[in-house]
């Protein structure tokens, strides 16, 4: 069977550009160390597939790539090398407030997300008052959304995606943030989207979400694949390597969103 999503040999570069000075010129420019933060490749040779009706988490310390990744699943991005598949209607939730605009309220960003996500104008107003709901938003649904806190705009975006007629839903770091009661709502509509056969790929902070959340996944260390499998063995292993590589190594540090 056709997987939900496919990515074979990828790769991505970054555009590293560094001021050349007349000693380097004379004598010749050191080739730069690669960190976490600065390297040529942002993602090399990364492959996985993702069967439809799997959760697939990411994880990885800060400047690993996986927004980059979940960049290149959306189409934002452009792979340099390699293959992406997606079988299916897409949503995301790359960035808190994306796709959104300030002056607009809570009513009419609905309409203005549901479009940037592919929805028809018939399908948002069929789907509205359950956005509307689920987000428990409704007192403040037609207010402006720069009155809106932070929580206020992941309740708004989820609901829509959630919502949204997709096949497979791209999630970076947006669960973490709304109170405890909305996020264990929003792991069950999760799991709700999952028995319909719905597809997700997931990079979160939270390695504890993941392995509440997710059945396979991998683990990004500079931009290659390190780790791959079911999610609780990939998250122990992963741990494991950043209590030991500590605040300078590559698996150290806070587990970041790129």
């Amino acid at each position: 069977m056709t997987p939900a999503v496919m990515c074979k040999d990828l790769w991505k570069t970054y555009q590293r550009h560094r001021a050349i000075g007349v000693k380097s010129l004379l004598l010749g420019a050191d080739t730069p160390k690669e960190t976490r933060f600065a390297r040529e490749w942002a993602l090399s040779e990364v492959s996985f597939e993702v069967p439809h009706g799997c959760s697939f988490g990411v994880v990885g310390p800060n400047g690993s790539g996986k927004t980059t990744l979940l960049s290149i699943l959306l189409g934002t991005v452009q792979e340099d090398r390699g293959r992406v598949s997606l079988n299916g209607r897409v949503a995301s939730l790359l960035e808190l407030g994306a796709g959104f605009h300030g002056d607009l309220t809570g009513h009419e960003n609905v309409y203005l997300y549901g479009s940037i996500l592919g929805m028809r104008l018939a399908e948002v107003r069929q789907r509205f008052d359950r956005i509307a709901e689920f987000s428990e938003l409704e007192g403040a649904i037609d207010t402006p959304l720069r009155t809106y806190s932070a929580g206020m705009v992941a309740r708004l975006g989820f609901s829509t995606i959630i919502n949204s007629p997709a096949d497979i839903l791209l999630i970076d770091e947006v669960l973490a943030v709304g109170d405890a009661r909305f996020q264990a709502k929003c792991h069950q509509a999760l799991r709700e989207f999952r028995a319909r056969q719905g597809t997700l790929v997931i990079v979160s902070h939270n390695t504890k979400e993941l392995t509440e959340v997710c059945d396979e996944g991998i683990c990004l260390e500079m931009g290659r694949v390190v780790d791959a499998g079911p999610i609780a063995g990939v998250v122990a292993r992963y741990r494991q390597r950043a209590a030991t590589a500590g605040p300078g190594g590559h698996a150290g540090g806070a587990i970041g969103n790129r």
